[in-house]
């Protein structure tokens, strides 16, 4: 007989890992956590510094690639999405930024009840340690911890003079309300190592003996009997009996999937596909967003002391002190500042988001006589926050069991368009007034010969990239309610990105976590 549990989670992410902490606090329930990667117990993962070395890695991603791209010259770019314990938290850049207060309240307005500000701000609260204490804004007493990146003492306060000289506030705190202005973020690291959701949520309960925590399990359907969900599948062939609701968790590309695996997509594609329709719902897989990144290089005038950390001797010495410490440069990112800001006049709140990056996103480990020391460059990303474009996730047409089609659609609008040249031209109108210009000696990419509209356009259909927030491809009103159900079936949710409506003006890990909050006890009620 197949093994039954009160509630089944799909996905051990950054929503899942909540969840199965919540619902397990009930020890009359058995909840089953269900995950398709394995444990993540490595260095890549635990130091902040080199989250992209791990998100990067096969050992720990989907291996996720768009589909080639016509608005980026038919370009594709890996999508890193985290295949192991703590999902995408393990593997992202640990910045903790919710959105501002507008986001949630426009999901409010468009008729999601319960999804304002006002109303989800005490799940922000719950979930939270913050490092400034409690306040009507933070928490202080919840699992996951949030710390301050520490401001590079040689650049970070000149680049902080330089927005107040080009009339932009100072920000203490990026997730305030209406975050507007320049400073440093805050991190979900606890000292110095990486506080993902399967380190804050999922670790410190595992003892309990109503807890199933299940690694390499790959669900392959939700199986469905008289218009409700009964359990899960996996590609091995094993079965999960469920008593009161399967939780889809596995994300804004992962979810769709499962759906549409299960049957429950739009009608024409399953069919397509050689899958029975059962519930016909024509938008799992669409409304796709994600934040896309005009990015320019420039070379330093002065010396970047990371450059210098991580020359193999000096590395060696402060890989021991982070070990030993969790202080020292790989305790966290080399950014320089951030900020939040609007690409003009006709926007009535920052719609980019500004970074700089005192390193090559290609700064590797070097040592005299065996790798030449990185460039001492600065990497600048405008981030456009509201994008108009849409994308998809669908089914691929050879076999659908395996990674669906991602299309992002990037630039595919003249708004974004127009937004992302703006925010372009920030960068070098920033980079080009005191005191930032006497750090910079030169611009590198694209350099000078991209000033027109359609120069700028020909480096940013090269270059873009996206910023890995995919939301929306499961959306409140459209796939499930606002209860998080999915329509048309009973005991069937989903809390994750991808309920999104629309994308929020930040990154989207702290937002997930809310939602797995909400989401917990939205279920509890019913329960």
């Amino acid at each position: 007989m197949a093994e039954e549990f009160d509630y089944i989670i799909v996905g051990a992410g950054s929503a899942g890992c909540v969840l199965a902490n919540r619902l397990s606090a009930d020890l009359r329930t058995r909840v089953a956590l269900m995950e398709a990667g394995d444990e993540c117990r490595h260095p890549l993962i635990d130091m902040p510094l080199t989250w992209m070395q791990a998100a990067a890695s096969p050992r720990f991603t989907w291996g996720y690639e768009s589909e080639p791209d016509a608005n980026l010259d038919g370009r594709v770019q890996p999508i890193p999405r985290g295949k192991v314990l703590g999902g995408s938290s393990s593997i992202n850049g640990t910045m903790y930024i919710r959105g501002a207060a507008a986001d949630y309240d426009a999901w409010r307005d468009a008729g999601h009840e319960g999804w304002g500000y006002e109303e989800i701000l005490p799940f922000f609260r719950r979930s939270e340690a913050n490092w400034r204490g409690a306040s009507r804004i933070h928490g202080e007493q919840g699992e996951m911890h949030v710390s301050p990146m520490r401001p590079d003492p040689d650049l970070t306060s000149a680049f902080l003079q330089t927005a107040l000289g080009l009339g932009y506030p100072a920000c203490a705190d990026f997730n305030i309300a209406q975050p507007d202005g320049f400073g440093m973020p805050d991190c979900t690291t606890r000292n110095g190592r990486r506080h993902s959701t399967v380190r804050a949520f999922l670790d410190p309960v595992r003892q309990r003996s109503n807890l199933t925590i299940l690694p390499k399990a790959t669900a392959s359907r939700v199986l469905l009997e008289g218009g409700r969900a009964t359990g899960i599948e996996l590609i091995d062939g094993r079965v999960f009996q469920c008593r009161r609701e399967v939780i889809l968790c596995a994300g804004a590309l992962n979810s769709p999937h499962l759906l549409m695996l299960s049957g429950i997509g739009p009608a024409q594609a399953l069919n397509a596909a050689g899958i029975v329709p059962l519930v016909d719902l024509p938008q799992v897989g669409q409304n796709l967003q994600d934040h896309p990144i005009a990015m320019s290089l420039w070379q330093s005038a002065v010396a970047i002391d990371f450059n210098r950390q991580i020359r193999l001797d000096r590395l060696a010495i402060n890989f021991l002190n982070w070990r030993l410490t969790g202080r020292g440069p790989l305790s966290q990112s080399p950014m320089s500042i951030q900020g939040f800001i609007r690409s003009g006049n006709d926007q009535e709140r920052p719609d980019i988001q500004f970074q700089i990056v005192h390193s090559g996103y290609d700064a590797k480990i070097w040592f005299p006589g065996w790798r030449k020391p990185p460039t001492p460059m600065f990497s600048c990303g405008a981030i456009l926050l509201n994008p108009e474009s849409r994308g998809e996730v669908t089914l691929s047409p050879s076999d659908p069991l395996r990674l669906p089609r991602v299309q992002f659609n990037f630039m595919n609008t003249d708004g974004d368009r127009e937004r992302l040249r703006r925010g372009f031209r920030f960068i070098r109108r920033f980079m080009d007034s005191s005191p930032a210009k006497d750090l910079v000696e030169r611009e590198l990419a694209p350099g000078l010969q991209a000033q027109t509209d359609e120069q700028i356009d020909s480096w940013l259909r090269a270059s873009l990239i996206s910023a890995g927030h995919p939301t929306g491809t499961c959306a409140m009103g459209a796939v499930v309610d606002d209860q998080l159900r999915v329509l048309g079936l009973d005991g069937l949710r989903v809390a994750d990105a991808s309920v999104m409506p629309t994308l929020i003006r930040g990154n989207t890990h702290a937002p997930t976590v809310m939602i797995a909050e909400k989401a917990a006890d939205l279920i509890r009620k019913e329960g």
